[in-house]
């Protein structure tokens, strides 16, 4: 017999079936073991079917941890796995520990705590809209779904409730894309803010690509969409300039900005077109609404009946839509002087009987200031006839001080703007001098960024290179060097394009003092667009912004010429001699050499040391995209690993990494020439960068 020492009392395997098995009281062990598993190990003998209370097998104390070092979390969304409790959903109710219970354990009282995350939020507000739009479609009710949308809450997310009712009126009938175009008419700034609408319409832009596929003639549908909401002035006619800069190229949103502008908002009569290119097929459309109300208001003015008047606006039953008749009556006012009057005693009585509110008050003041400027060409006078009507408003008490202090300074505005805007060109003056004798880019970018006028940095090019030309090659050179280096750090592609429309808008002035400024202006641009500061389909943009036949149009077309000739690059990048203290293609060379030993062998400390000494932060990109480049040609990830480093180091800045890594993803065509399967490696650097966490997640890449 041998001895007890050598007698196993369990066998392997049910060691192993124990040590995974999680136990949920201190009771017996076969309460805790699976049915299965308990007459399995019954039937061999080996475990007593009572083993002594408050102790498992082999007298260990039960405890209600796993023995396989888990914790028997559950996992995230329901029920984890081996050893866990299951899912919540499974009994119906919530996570509850008993602080009383002998085995109560402290570490999972957060499971309990841990409120819905946001992206739970959201799906919830996304749930919920889809009834209230499908509740609209049935009843037609905008008042009701203005109040369900406000009971709704969460206006964070209200660009999620544009995007999805214009996505499902794409495929109904005309009755339903009209009551979509004048449901967002009436909840416009009453419920959903401005820049809601705006990033609503941008999101349906952006996913032209993948509505196309459901529905065929998308593009035209969202193209009359988007020019209906500027027709109805939810969004602003610049908005199609600013959406298109952010599309991929290629995209079908493209195709969709094309459309609206040059189909429907650029032919003659074309707000009577679009507005009518549904049918009105709803009950009362917005064209309809605003008929009524012009009727109204001329009736009233031959009247001068204010009970048939407010009887009237209140049979519209449109509240949503007061701030038009505002709007409306305001400029009715001042196209006939002596109906002003009148105008002002109907929108006093109106706001004593409540029948419009102060919020639609206020809003149809603010309406007509916002194209104040448009209405000063048909009416002269109209910036002073607006300030006197706002004047005689908050006497009369129907328009609030605090909606009229913006109002009221709509005349000062224009003042200060001017004021501003002269005292931001002198700074930029002195700031362009200190460069030239200084050469400091990042002296330029931290100067630039103490101002805190974004909206004048178009004015700052135009100077810069303004001030170049009547100078040296050094000062053209390094005119070309520093916006290379503000682009994308500090200045948009459209501040540039801005920039160079207002250039070639005074050529011919400009002609009259330098006599060579048309041959400047052309390599200028031509050297921007080698650069990668504009693309070639900027040229374009700027051309359709200069008149036919003017030297600025000539300039366009001369730098169309230079970039098409062979060798275009090095020539232009060595056209004002390189005669700056670093020029552009030198430090190319550095950051390719640099790379090349690092590539070869070289120490990381070392490669990072050298990048320091180029004291080109804003140039980072530039090393960014050659390592990433050089990566696909080595097939070697030792360059990514360089990457990291310097993102972790504080080195390589997040916006310059991924500008870096964006001029790649645009090159990727041409790239892919040279070096086979350019997209799939590309794809793996992203994913590798992500998931090691040196490039945002807010990269997006997509062949």
């Amino acid at each position: 017999m041998s001895s007890p020492q050598q007698e196993s009392f369990l066998t392997e395997e049910q060691r192993v079936l124990l040590r995974n098995m999680s136990f949920g009281t201190t009771g017996s062990a076969s309460e805790s073991l699976s049915p299965r598993g308990t007459s399995e190990l019954t039937k061999q003998g080996s475990i007593s079917s009572s083993p002594p209370t408050g102790k498992g097998i082999s007298g260990f104390k039960l405890d209600r941890r796993s023995h396989s070092g888990k914790l028997g979390r559950p996992k995230k969304g329901g029920a984890g796995g081996r050893g866990t409790w299951g899912s919540l959903l499974e009994t119906g109710g919530e996570l509850r520990v008993d602080r009383n219970d002998p085995n109560y354990n402290s570490d999972e009282e957060p499971y309990k705590l841990v409120s819905a995350p946001i992206s739970q939020s959201l799906e919830d507000y996304k749930a919920k809209v889809v009834q209230i739009i499908e509740e609209y479609f049935t009843i037609g009710n905008i008042v009701e779904t203005a109040a369900d949308l406000r009971e709704l809450g969460s206006p964070m997310y209200h660009h999620h409730f544009i995007k999805k009712v214009v996505s499902v009126a794409l495929d109904r009938h005309d009755r339903e894309k009209e009551m979509t175009a004048v449901l967002l008419s009436a909840l416009y700034a009453d419920v959903i803010d401005p820049d809601q609408v705006a990033k609503g319409f941008g999101r349906l832009v952006e996913s032209a690509d993948d509505l196309a596929i459901d529905i065929p003639d998308a593009v035209d549908i969202l193209a009359l969409f988007v020019a209906r909401a500027v027709v109805d002035d939810i969004l602003p006619p610049a908005f199609l300039k600013k959406i298109v800069r952010t599309l991929p190229e290629g995209a079908l949103g493209h195709q969709v900005i094309n459309k609206a502008e040059k189909s429907y908002l650029l032919p003659p009569l074309h707000a009577a077109i679009v507005e009518q290119r549904w049918g009105g097929s709803t009950h009362s459309t917005v064209e309809e609404v605003r008929k009524k109300v012009t009727v109204l208001l001329n009736e009233y003015i031959e009247s001068g009946d204010k009970v048939e008047a407010c009887r009237c606006i209140r049979e519209l039953n449109v509240p949503f839509f007061h701030h038009d008749l505002v709007k409306r009556a305001l400029n009715l006012a001042m196209e006939r002087r002596n109906s002003e009057g009148l105008i002002l005693s109907l929108l006093k009585e109106a706001d004593d009987e409540g029948l419009i509110t102060s919020s639609q008050m206020a809003k149809g003041f603010a309406r007509l200031a916002d194209v104040i400027d448009d209405l000063s060409l048909d009416i002269p006078q109209a910036k002073p006839m607006f300030l006197d009507l706002v004047s005689k408003a908050i006497d009369a008490g129907f328009l609030s001080s605090s909606s009229a202090n913006n109002l009221m300074s709509v005349e000062r505005n224009e003042g200060t703007q001017t004021t501003e805007i002269t005292k931001f060109k002198q700074k930029a003056a002195s700031i362009i001098q200190e460069y030239f004798l200084a050469d400091d880019v990042g002296e330029v970018i931290r100067s630039l960024e103490d101002l805190g006028a974004p909206s004048l940095y178009a004015t700052f090019v135009k100077k810069l290179i303004t001030s170049a030309m009547d100078r040296k090659k050094r000062e053209k050179e390094m005119t070309s060097v520093l916006l290379s280096s503000l682009f994308g750090e500090v200045i948009t592609a459209g501040d540039v394009v801005e920039a160079f429309v207002m250039l070639l808008e005074v050529a011919e002035d400009t002609a009259l003092d330098i006599p060579d400024a048309s041959n400047q202006l052309s390599l200028f641009l031509a050297r921007a667009v080698i650069d990668e500061i504009l693309a070639p389909l900027d040229l374009e943009e700027i051309n359709e912004q200069l008149k036919p036949g003017s030297l600025g149009a000539e300039i366009v077309r001369t730098t169309k010429a230079v970039l098409a000739a062979r060798h275009a690059g090095e020539r232009v990048l060595r056209c004002w001699g390189g005669s700056s203290g670093w020029p552009m293609e030198d430090a190319k060379d550095k950051i390719i050499k640099l790379l090349e030993e690092y590539q070869a062998g070289g120490e990381l400390s070392e490669a990072c040391h050298c990048i320091r000494e180029l004291d080109m932060p804003f140039f980072h990109h530039e090393v960014v995209k050659k390592a990433l480049i050089m990566a696909m040609e080595k097939q070697s990830d030792r360059l990514l690993s360089l990457l990291q480093e310097c993102f972790n180091e504080g080195l390589i800045s997040v916006n310059q990494m991924i500008k870096g890594f964006s001029r790649v993803a645009d090159g990727l065509d041409d790239i892919g020439l040279d070096i086979p399967k350019a997209n799939d490696k590309f794809r793996s650097f992203v994913e590798k960068a992500k998931s090691q966490g040196w490039l945002s997640s807010a990269f997006g890449f997509s062949l």
